[in-house]
């Protein structure tokens, strides 16, 4: 369903969530060969000499990168949200 408006639809409902007092979280999956990591990046060289989760921490955001994958059982990670859309394949 390519250009329906799904992301369109989302964007308008997230915030109203929020205004109410929800904190939302977003799945979102990749359908192409996606990575975080970029060569050369001290955060791609720690996963490729054998870390199974990097992550990457900043004042303002973190993010974990995994080799795993078993994505289906990611919704664990969003336990602090009233609730977890999810977008993507599956």
């Amino acid at each position: 369903m390519v250009g329906s408006g799904k992301t369109t639809l989302i964007e308008q409902l997230i915030p109203r969530f929020v205004k109410r007092g929800l904190k939302v979280s977003m799945i979102k999956h990749a359908h192409h060969s996606f990575d975080v990591d970029q060569p050369g990046k001290d955060s791609y060289r720690h996963r490729q000499t054998g870390c199974s989760e990097v992550m990457v921490v900043s004042d303002r955001r973190w993010s974990s990168c995994t080799s795993s994958a078993a994505n289906q059982s990611l919704l664990w990670k969003t336990r602090s949200s009233a609730f977890a859309v999810r977008s993507g394949a599956g």
